[in-house]
């Protein structure tokens, strides 16, 4: 999504009349668009803030304005690093005006089709950054989806913080696995991704239309960020490790040759090791294509952040190595296959 949000700052700026600069040195204007997902994000941000205090003292005239997922207690932090501090959410960069994007590519394009998040997972502090679920128009992501299409792009990714919640405010009968039904009718050829939905509302209708989109990529990133009960309850992610491996059946059997991926958190607040071998457990079941493994980081303003942060960050980044060396065995048996 910030990737996203970046090529369409980069055409409002283009339209005020800056051009990319040919290094940062060499730059009148700096523009940081900040994920807060992880503490280690922006922490980058603050060490490079260091950087660019450097280059005003070279060049006085330097603006820096930092945007992005931005909480209350890291605008504090950064006051006085940057110009400008401006929250994601309050840019109207694709809600209602629609920004052409400058795409960083031309074989992928992104579409965001909803900004947001009503789900309050207990570790994210989307809700608080972004804001509550808003869903675009389809017409409007359609129009977007036509444009690149025509100008050959090879993949449309649709994006939203959890994109089967989407409802077209235009029209409240259109939900994701209709609008993925008319976006699969745009003739040309390009494949259909989209990144990332719930498990918690995957729908037995969403399965059937990916099992009939003769576009869809048959890709599919479904977040189950642990193997065991207690935790997912302590992220609030309101579905059990048998509900979620029910889903990645019936996916399987209506789209057998869909490559998995997943994200998962190690070293969540109170995970003990024993719980961490649920999540073993699943990854050598569900047998994964790729999985983004991330340790747990306490983001203030959450449901997490006053539970103890007990797991040490050695045995976090031991928990992310056994499922990687576990990942990484699989891909090796798939393609010996």
């Amino acid at each position: 999504m910030n990737k996203s949000d970046s090529e369409r700052i980069a055409t409002v700026l283009e339209k005020k009349g800056y051009s990319p600069a040919s290094n940062i040195n060499e730059a009148g204007l700096i523009v940081v668009n900040m994920c807060s997902i992880r503490q280690s994000a922006v922490d980058r941000v603050f060490g490079l803030s260091q950087k660019f205090t450097k280059l005003k003292t070279l060049n006085p005239k330097l603006k820096i304005i930092l945007t992005g997922c931005i909480l209350k207690e890291d605008k504090n932090k950064f006051a006085q690093r940057f110009d400008l501090i401006l929250n994601i959410k309050n840019l109207p960069l694709w809600s209602k005006i629609l920004i052409k994007p400058k795409y960083g590519n031309n074989f992928l394009a992104f579409v965001p089709v909803s900004n947001g998040c009503n789900n309050f997972c207990s570790y994210c502090v989307v809700p608080f950054t972004r804001g509550p679920l808003v869903c675009r128009d389809h017409n409007e992501i359609l129009k977007e989806a036509k444009e690149a299409v025509k100008k050959s792009f090879r993949e449309i990714w649709l994006l939203g913080q959890n994109v089967n919640d989407y409802r077209s405010p235009a029209d409240s009968s259109i939900n994701f696995a209709k609008l993925l039904k008319i976006l699969n009718e745009i003739p040309g050829n390009f494949k259909l991704f989209f990144i990332s939905p719930h498990p918690k509302n995957f729908s037995e209708e969403l399965i059937n239309t990916l099992a009939k989109c003769e576009k869809f990529g048959k890709y599919l990133n479904l977040p189950v960020q642990s193997g065991n009960d207690k935790i997912l309850k302590k992220m609030n992610r309101n579905y059990t490790v048998k509900e979620y491996k029910n889903l990645v059946k019936k996916i399987r059997e209506k789209i057998p040759e869909i490559r998995l991926s997943t994200d998962v958190i190690v070293g969540f607040p109170g995970e003990t090791k024993k719980q961490f071998e649920n999540t073993i457990k699943l990854f050598k079941e569900i047998k994964f294509n790729r999985a983004y493994i991330a340790k747990y980081s306490p983001r203030p303003g959450t449901a997490a952040y006053p539970m103890k942060d007990n797991v040490p960050l050695t045995e976090k980044k031991r928990r992310e190595k056994i499922l990687m060396k576990i990942l990484n065995n699989q891909s090796i048996d798939l393609r010996n296959q």
